[in-house]
């Protein structure tokens, strides 16, 4: 008796996950899934922010630069 009573309260708290986010939807099960790998994701980026965090003011800049350059000649700005 206490086994089935167990797993429906199992049953009952995997439903109750749900994702949403734009297009993507998930429930139960995979909703759980997409959520513990969304936070191993995070993880992993800040570990290697802190890991390169000396290189990261160069890297900026040099990504600044080079969105610069594929947008093209701008225009002069005039002084107000």
């Amino acid at each position: 008796m206490t086994v089935r009573a167990v797993f429906r309260g199992l049953h009952r708290l995997m439903k109750a996950y749900t994702l949403e986010c734009g297009p993507l939807r998930a429930r139960g099960v995979p909703a759980i899934l997409l959520g513990s790998a969304a936070i191993v994701l995070a993880a992993g980026v800040t570990a290697a922010l802190c890991k390169t965090s000396e290189r990261l003011p160069e890297s900026l800049r040099e990504a600044r630069e080079l969105a610069g350059v594929l947008r093209g000649p701008q225009p002069p700005q005039l002084n107000p």
